[in-house]
């Protein structure tokens, strides 16, 4: 499979702006520019989609591996907050802290856990990514 994303920049990095889409439209040229990315002016990010991607990721990875382990959830609830500071290299990702409230009738907070960090290293999003992901994992 391939999965297709295409973004246009015009425009230098301060004044300019881009738009993004998907191949499935989803994201049909949604805008975003140097203030949304550096300076928290609302609108998207590539680094918001990333901390989109890896929450949708794991949300499906941890629902696989707790039925795996017989423990059906009836719902996963996850967020991935990704920290995005300026270093002496220049802007960096430095890391990803993923958060989920998941129900699941009948489990038990350490083997859920236990589960949890599994997903963590399993989901394809978290395997992609180069940098220390943490995981906080709730029983509702």
């Amino acid at each position: 499979m391939i999965r297709k994303a295409n973004a246009t920049w015009k425009g230098g990095l301060k004044s300019g702006k881009g738009v993004v889409s998907t191949e499935t439209k989803v994201l049909s040229n949604a805008n975003y520019n140097f203030v949304q990315r550096f300076e928290n002016e609302p609108g998207t990010n590539p680094e918001e989609l990333v901390a989109a991607a890896h929450a949708a990721c794991y949300a499906m990875a941890l629902s696989a591996a707790l039925e795996k382990a017989n423990m059906t959830p009836e719902s996963v609830d996850a967020s991935a907050a990704l920290t995005f500071e300026k270093l002496d290299i220049g802007f960096t990702t430095t890391g990803i802290h993923l958060e989920v409230l998941a129900k699941v009738p009948g489990a038990n907070q350490e083997a859920f856990l236990k589960v949890a960090e599994e997903a963590k290293r399993g989901c394809p999003i978290s395997r992609l990514l180069n940098t220390t992901i943490t995981l906080e994992a709730k029983l509702a």
